[in-house]
């Protein structure tokens, strides 16, 4: 026997880990898909059982973020938690092969630079024609040089590395060696770069991926 919508909504809802985004529209397809309705019937389903539980505070830990986004929170003893915005960041521009971290954070990240930018740069299909600032999230978002794809998106993004690296304050002694182990763990081919670069990208980033490869040559 089917549980009740706001039932079967509860269970979805205590199955999320704190703070971690709650969307409705997933929501409404998982109701859709177990009950055999329309996504309309789901939808308005979904809209009043989730005005319930807050009203009602069915699940107290439930918070509402912002249209169709909440999230279960927790108290510590600095407060509560909060929804988690790496996470809201990843999912509106990089899930799906949509997107990838780029700019001096990813050479942070990489541990090409000890410099920590005060933003994030997500290169993402969703950002549109220009580049622009997502003030709620708190990170620059900017368009591709291509349509990122499932084959291409680790490429591009290796690419943005080798391109930024002879305008970024590069603090180590031997990068290439850095990018060229990068590189290997990812299992990206040095043919398939070096087409993406002639195509998309300046002269300087081919020489460094030809320094890279003559690292990989030499065991740097």
């Amino acid at each position: 026997m089917h549980l009740t919508y706001i039932d079967f909504i509860c269970d979805a809802i205590r199955n999320t880990e704190c703070c971690i985004p709650i969307y409705s529209k997933d929501l409404t397809t998982a109701l859709a898909v177990e009950y055999n309705i329309s996504r309309s019937q789901a939808a308005g389903a979904v809209s009043v059982a989730l005005r319930r539980i807050l009203e009602r505070g069915i699940i107290p830990n439930l918070r509402f973020y912002k249209k169709g986004i909440y999230y279960l929170t927790q108290m510590t003893p600095f407060g509560e938690l909060s929804i988690d915005k790496q996470r809201l960041v990843y999912d509106k521009y990089v899930s799906d092969d949509n997107g990838y971290v780029s700019g001096m954070f990813l050479l942070h990240q990489l541990g090409l630079t000890s410099q920590m930018p005060n933003n994030a740069v997500i290169v993402s299909n969703a950002a549109g024609n220009a580049a622009r600032k997502d003030i709620e999230l708190d990170v620059i978002v900017k368009p591709p040089k291509t349509k990122i794809t499932k084959d291409n998106q680790a490429y591009l993004q290796m690419l943005d590395v080798l391109e930024l690296l002879d305008k970024a304050p590069i603090d180590v002694d031997n990068p290439y060696s850095i990018i060229e182990s990068y590189i290997d763990a990812r299992g990206l081919d040095y043919k398939r770069l070096l087409e993406y670069a002639y195509k998309l990208y300046n002269n300087r980033t081919i020489l460094n991926i030809a320094k890279t490869a003559n690292c990989a040559e030499q065991v740097c």
